[in-house]
This record gives C-alpha cells, structure tokens and sequence, in this order.
C-alpha cells in the first residue's frame, strides 16, 4: 500500500506509536482487554500496539460508538491484521451510520486489496461496498488489474464472476478471455471462466456447443499437451442440451483425435479423450463391431499405462480391465 491511511505518522514504525490510552481524545473511552480465561495455557504474544488498539476496539464494539474516530480505529485494526472479520463488519456498520463516501472506501479496500490480494475479508467487503452502490463502477477493470499480477487469484475471479452475474454485463467477457488465452493457452482459469459466461449467458445450444468445440480444436492444434483446453472441450460435449447435436460433435472430434494420432502425437490427454469416446460409442445398445472397439480401447489404455502416462498406469489399467469385462462380446 502507498501512503499510510493509519492515525499514527508511520504505524509501522514502534517508537513512533501514539498508545490509544496517551491520546486525550480518547480519554472517554475505558479499553477492554481480551479475556483468554482464568488459565490461558498459550497466550499469543501480542505487541503493546496490537493489544492498545484491540482493547479500544472491543471497547467501542461493546458500547456501540459509531463515529469518525471508531472509523478510523478499525483502519488502525486492519493494518494490524487486515483478515479480521468483526472489524470489517463493524466497519460496515459504521459506514451506514456516519454516511461515510463509499467511493472513498472503495479506494481503500483497493488499497488493502493490492496489499493483501488473497484476503476474503477485504474482498467480502468490496462485494457490499458495490451491493450498496448498485453500480459496477469499474469492478471488471479492477480485477482484470489484479488478474494481471496473478492469474490464479480465486478471489479476483469470484469477485468477477458476482459482478458479471449481478450486472448481467457478460457481453464482451469472452473477447476478454481471448485475450488471456493469446497471452497464455494453458490459463486454466480463463478457460472455466469461459464455461462459467456461456453456461450463464445463452447456455450450451447446439449452434454454441458447435462453435466452441472448434474454438477447443483450434487450440488444440496450437498446442496439443494442453490438458484445460480437452477439460473444456469435455465439459461442453457433456453439458449440450441437444443429444443429437453432442452426438454430431463428439463424431467430429473423434475423427479429428484420430487425425492427431495417425500424425504422430501422443499426448496422454488425447488419447485419453479417445478412450472415453469408445467408452460412449461402445455404450449405445446398436453400436456394430462392438469387439474391435473393445480392442482398440484397450490398446490406447495399454499405451497409457506402459509408456506415455505411467504415473498413472495403475488406472489405466483399471480402465482397460473395466472395458474388458464390461463390453468384451464372449467368443
């Protein structure tokens, strides 16, 4: 954080401290120490500040005070520890009650939040801040700033995602995930992401589901050890709304997986996606030539196993022995 908010010079700084209980305008207010029982068996070590600025805000908890000054003792308290939730709670309270600028707290949660991006006290309490204005401001903005720093920042996403689905402001958010994807293809993050927008937009139609196993194709080819892009195209195979047409697409990226495979690759993910292919062709009840695919399921899951996913051998040869027992036509 930049400059300090604290109502201290540099609360960093020990010797500089002014006590709660040397400040005159405090003088009204009696602390009230936590009370760890009759026989603490490991008291925390809590530094003079920690426990002055604590025992005044238990003190003004338990009578109520809603003022500037409580305001600025919660600043105090979460600089001390930015995670406690009766603090941001109570600052809310306070908030409402003085009529405090939510824009300006706003930029001190973003403060905090540069801080400490991976608090889920200070993201709660964005969350409210926006609730009350009900606006979206420059949320997407604002997260895609922190996403920039890390890419993986749950919170970040969630806060994202409460903000799309809140303001219905999901136009534009796929050609936001384009861009993360060109930046990098294997951000698993943007890839839920982009199931979480169409799944909560115009949902998995056979014209989307269409459109979006190319769109999973196409990165594929780019490249093809890219384990969130066959996890994505597997969940919009299984979530299509229109048998017929999952149907339709599950033929297209089997020809296509089987492209791959004749040129050479041998990505354990694509072979993989092929065995549970057979597994859904060798499912339906009018499937012909149900032995060959029996073997040819079974040899990828042999391949698997011996050379190309042996960290995971073991399973697959659960998978080919299930198969085996499950589909195999008796001689």
């Amino acid at each position: 954080m930049g400059d300090s908010r604290s109502s201290s010079e540099d609360p960093t700084a020990e010797g500089e401290w002014v006590l709660y209980k040397d400040r005159p305008e405090w003088a009204d207010v009696t602390p009230l120490p936590q009370d760890d029982g009759p026989s603490p068996v490991v008291q925390i070590a809590y530094t003079e500040r920690f426990k002055d600025v604590y025992d005044y805000f238990r003190a003004v908890l338990k009578s109520g005070e809603k003022s500037t000054r409580v305001l600025q003792l919660t600043e105090d308290a979460l600089e001390l520890n930015p995670a406690n939730y009766t603090v941001w709670h109570y600052r809310r309270v306070v908030l409402k009650a003085i009529g405090s600028d939510i824009k300006e707290e706003l930029q001190y949660c973003r403060e905090i939040i540069e801080e400490h991006p991976k608090n889920y006290q200070v993201w709660q309490h964005r969350r409210a801040l926006i609730e009350w204005l009900n606006e979206p401001g420059t949320e997407l903005r604002f997260t895609e700033v922190i996403l920039a720093i890390d890419q993986k920042n749950y919170h970040a996403w969630q806060h994202r995602q409460w903000v799309l689905q809140a303001f219905s402001l999901y136009e534009g958010e796929l050609d936001f995930i384009d861009r993360l994807l060109l930046d990098d293809i294997r951000n698993n993050s943007a890839w839920n992401q982009r199931f979480y927008v169409i799944s909560h937009s115009g949902g998995w139609t056979a014209e989307v589901v269409e459109r979006e196993v190319k769109y999973s194709l196409e990165k594929i080819q780019i490249v093809k050890r890219n384990e969130s892009a066959w996890n994505y195209m597997r969940g919009v195979l299984e979530h299509c709304d229109d048998a017929a047409a999952a149907d339709k697409q599950r033929s297209v990226v089997k020809e296509r997986c089987q492209e791959l495979l004749a040129a050479g690759c041998e990505s354990p993910y694509l072979l993989g996606f092929l065995v549970e292919l057979l597994q859904y062709q060798l499912d339906e009840e009018a499937v012909s030539e149900k032995q060959e695919l029996v073997t040819t399921a079974t040899g990828l899951c042999t391949r698997l196993s011996k050379d190309i996913d042996t960290v995971r051998c073991r399973y697959w040869d659960f998978i080919s022995n299930t198969i085996t027992r499950k589909y195999s036509v008796p001689a």
